[in-house]
């Protein structure tokens, strides 16, 4: 930022309300190309409308010319500019979507991931079937797209890296970057395993006979369980009987998660020049392999039985507060909201593109994939469930042709379709033992884990690129290459990845998997909007989208940026609290002897390293606010990026906004008008 020597004293007042416009800092009477426009430091205003020298000079010249002529050369206007000399007096310009497709894609891909395909399915059967959607479309409504539209607006706002990003709109704020950052690695590291376990799948997926249609030998284990089960507990994961046990690497989980990081690093080694042209298969590919299980799954014998379980409505299950906690959950999670990763992919779009739309349209087909995701897997479960029931049957039709009077089998579908379990355990286990009952089940193997592998390595590309992007936008280290970034960050992920590989691996995954983004995603979401509408200010938020889609966000984007959405959250956390503090930490470990999972406490050294997951990324929010309160360390200003306010002004033809009494109420009372 520069300051005006000849105004300094007037404009000296830093303040994070403020709220002008900087058209007010330009002289009615000309522009004199030896003075700069007076700047207050600490006001966001001032950061985010600083450019070089050149560049304010040649847009103030402009401004003065015809407006007409100004908008119709406007749309070739850089978003950054060449460096120039020092990083305060200049700006790098800035990577860029090819296209538009390109950009939807990467945000499609990275907000529709695994969970997608097999968590949104178990909630929905868990908890009320068809009833679900009812809460699932709730939440989606005042949580999901309020934030998720949030995040694309600030990105292309600022361009700026989710670190850049909060640390422009306030100092104070910067806290929040890093926890998104920190959050990302966390949970990119434990999610890169369930891509290198896919690998793992898929390489066996060639065979000609599948190794975990059968059981190897006689083997007790697999005969009381099952051959998917068994493949996966014992020749997969080489489990221990609990996490206290640790046992040696497994050779193959390593090879295969370091063919995983490698395979992420190829994807992003020149950041979205290289990830942006690999989203055109990993973002449509899930969809065309969606599309032909889903008509496979149609044909199969009992395949209504198991839409009848994941549609028919249990509406008594709507009274009870944990459908609605799970149901709020998982849009939260299922977005990809406060990762850093949304703002990371919107800074690289033109200031001029409608992010408003964007949020919709990808919104729309995140959720809409969940629920044809889920038709797709029940009705393979309900022909799953089809088989074993008439397996069933015929068990016991042939102790009654035997006069037997023991041994005898309670046969039920519906009981066998909720066997089919979550997250992992639907995946590896119940979709395998489905596959193992069609036709040519290798190559519908092969399909299976494919799609698992593009839809985890889209949500990778947008997590990784939030760290990524976090990193240069601070600046840390001159001159710092993308490639180098991304090297590292693949290099270490992948050393610390082998805590995974082991005989107690699969804990220290689902502690991960438990703690690692839970309770921090809701408070950095929680801070996003206080920050944002409190601070920032709601009617200068409003301002810049206007200038960037040409119309202002309704009553229903500020009512709920402002108040539902910050209660929803506020609800969801402390009920997350009240039901961790009246149940305890626990984890499925599998037993060998009776070949099943049975519930374990976590140990003490697990819950240290839970709670440092925690602190880790959300103790940043307040660390950062105290060391620049206090002034502790000296921090470096933010570069900002160009937005060109008066031209999209010109352009829109946007007047000043002039708020209704009952505005300035309910909705912009914190604000200096």
């Amino acid at each position: 930022s520069y300051d005006n020597p000849a105004l300094s004293e007037s404009n000296s007042t830093p303040s994070i309300f403020t709220v002008e416009s900087s058209s007010s800092l330009v002289h009615n009477n000309g522009f004199s190309p030896d003075l700069f426009p007076p700047i207050r430091r600490d006001s966001f205003e001032s950061a985010v409308e600083t450019g070089s020298r050149k560049s304010w000079r040649e847009s103030t010249e402009r401004m003065s010319e015809d407006p007409a002529k100004v908008a119709g050369t406007s749309k070739d206007v850089l978003i950054g500019v060449e460096k120039e000399g020092s990083s305060q007096e200049s700006l790098e310009e800035r990577d860029s979507w090819d296209n538009k497709v390109q950009y939807l894609l990467a945000v499609v891909g990275y907000a529709v991931g695994l969970g997608n395909v097999w968590r949104f399915p178990y909630l929905a059967q868990k908890n009320g079937g068809g009833a679900f959607l009812i809460p699932y479309t709730i939440m989606l409504a005042v949580e999901g797209i309020p934030i998720f539209y949030l995040e694309l607006a600030v990105g292309q706002r600022l361009r700026k890296g989710a670190i850049g990003a909060w640390n422009q709109i306030s100092p104070f704020l910067g806290g929040i970057g890093i926890a998104s950052a920190m959050v990302s690695f966390w949970v990119g590291l434990y999610y890169n395993t369930i891509i290198s376990w896919c690998l793992y799948y898929l390489v066996y997926s060639f065979r000609s006979t599948l190794p975990w249609s059968e059981c190897p030998g006689n083997v007790t284990e697999c005969t009381m369980s099952s051959p998917t089960t068994y493949f996966w507990y014992r020749e997969t994961l080489n489990i221990s009987p609990s996490v206290d046990e640790r046992g040696s690497l497994n050779w193959w989980v390593v090879v295969s998660l370091l063919a995983a990081w490698i395979i992420v690093f190829l994807c992003m080694v020149k950041g979205i020049a290289s990830s942006g042209k690999v989203v055109y298969v990993t973002a449509t590919f899930p969809y065309l392999v969606l599309v032909i299980f889903f008509f496979r799954g149609v044909t199969l014998e009992g395949f209504e039985e198991g839409l009848k379980h994941f549609f028919i409505p249990d509406f008594t299950r709507l009274g009870d507060p944990q459908v609605w906690l799970e149901a709020a959950t998982q849009i939260f999670f299922s977005l990809g909201v406060a990762f850093g990763g949304l703002i990371a992919f919107s800074s690289y779009m033109p200031v001029r593109n409608n992010c408003y739309k964007d949020a919709i349209l990808v919104s729309v087909i995140n959720c809409g994939t969940s629920v044809f995701a889920g038709v797709v897997i029940f009705s393979i479960l309900g022909f799953k469930a089809t088989q074993s029931f008439k397996a069933c049957n015929a068990h016991n039709d042939l102790l009654w042709s035997q006069n037997k009077t023991v041994g005898f089998l309670t046969c039920d579908i519906k009981t066998e379709i909720e066997k089919s379990g979550s997250g992992t355990g639907l995946a590896f286990i119940a979709f395998t033992e489905a596959i193992n009952q069609l036709p040519a089940a290798p190559v519908w193997s092969v399909l299976f884990f494919l799609m698992l592998l593009t839809l985890g390595l889209d949500s990778m590309f947008g997590m990784l690129e939030g760290v990524v992007t976090s990193i240069i936008d601070m600046n840390l280290i001159k001159n710092l290459r993308k490639d180098v970034v991304a090297a590292v960050l693949c290099l270490v992920s992948l050393l610390l990845s082998f805590c995974f590989a082991d005989s107690a691996g699969p804990y220290i995954f689902v502690l991960f998997d438990e703690y690692s983004g839970n309770i921090p995603l809701l408070i950095i979401a929680l801070g996003e909007l206080l920050g944002l509408t409190y601070m920032y200010g709601l009617k200068r938020f409003s301002d810049d989208i206007e200038l960037m889609t040409g119309q202002r966000p309704n009553y229903y984007w500020l009512i709920m940026w402002k108040y539902v959405s910050p209660i929803v959250i506020i609800i969801i956390f402390f009920a997350s609290l009240i039901k961790s503090m009246m149940s305890a930490a626990t984890y499925e470990a599998w037993n060998p002897s009776i070949a099943d999972n049975i519930t374990l406490e976590w140990p003490a050294w697990c819950k240290f390293i839970a709670s440092l997951l925690i602190i880790t990324s959300m103790g940043w929010i307040p660390l950062v606010a105290i060391v620049k309160k206090f002034n502790i360390i000296k921090w470096k200003p933010e570069t900002p990026a160009e937005f060109p306010e008066e031209e999209l002004k010109a352009e829109n033809e946007i007047k000043p906004y002039i708020p209704s009494d009952r505005e300035r109420k309910w909705l912009y009372w914190l604000e200096k008008l």
